[in-house]
């Protein structure tokens, strides 16, 4: 089984969807699992070196009051998920770009899923500003990753327009609120889905995939007896 998940690296419902997923993938240690992290950008028209959290907030429609709203609905529900949010510590907004080009390169060297853990929990219980360049290296450090290749690459703009496709891609398929796991590139699970939830969608994979391969063998046969 393969699971996308569009996801962006300032969601903290992301981080709430990622913890709820492997708690349900730890209850199915007979599955056979890949996931591939995808890039979403809820606010790609940030300035490339980010802004303050305060001026970022101000100029959103319902400015604190919705912030305030969100912050503590997520923090509640993270609180349940083992995830002690400290919001009040963030104090950058950043743009993302450059942690969706560090998850994308990390990939390909089977890091991608601690460097999406590292950059949530950089941004989300440490305050971190992970727009920054610096902060970036340090993750890719952290997890083993060439420090002098990462910082060749994040002072150019390989894969900027990548990320941004994707984006778009995503965009234009439909997905209109994060995050989205899609499984087997057929089978969507919209949010942070409670685990039950989860385990209830690899079932039905599960059946449905086994009543097609059924099918697939009974017109097999039926073809070789007509033949």
């Amino acid at each position: 089984m393969h699971i996308d998940i569009v996801s962006d690296t300032i969601c903290p419902w992301c981080y709430i969807g990622k913890r709820r997923l492997e708690t349900a993938l730890a209850e199915r240690p007979d599955m056979d699992v890949t996931i591939e992290w995808r890039p979403y950008q809820l606010n790609p028209d940030i300035p490339q070196e980010g802004m303050s959290r305060q001026e970022f907030i101000a100029g959103k429609p319902d400015g604190e009051d919705e912030t305030r709203e969100n912050d503590e609905r997520a923090y509640i529900v993270g609180e349940a998920e083992d995830l002690p949010f400290a919001f009040d510590l963030i104090e950058r907004t950043p743009n993302t770009v450059d942690s969706h080009r560090l998850i994308r390169w990390s990939h390909s060297v089977g890091v991608q899923d601690a460097v999406v853990e590292k950059l949530f929990e950089r941004y989300f219980m440490e305050g971190g500003d992970i727009g920054d360049p610096e902060v970036l290296l340090e993750i890719a450090d952290e997890v083993g990753l060439d420090y002098d290749l990462v910082a060749d690459l994040l002072s150019g703009e390989k894969d900027i327009e990548a990320v941004q496709e994707e984006n778009e891609k995503f965009k234009e398929m439909g997905v209109t609120g994060i995050p989205c796991f899609i499984i087997d590139h057929k089978y969507v699970v919209m949010g942070a889905q409670e685990a039950e939830t989860f385990l209830q969608m690899f079932e039905q994979v599960e059946t449905n995939e086994a009543e097609a391969a059924e099918a697939d063998e009974k017109r097999e046969a039926a073809n070789d007896n007509e033949g």
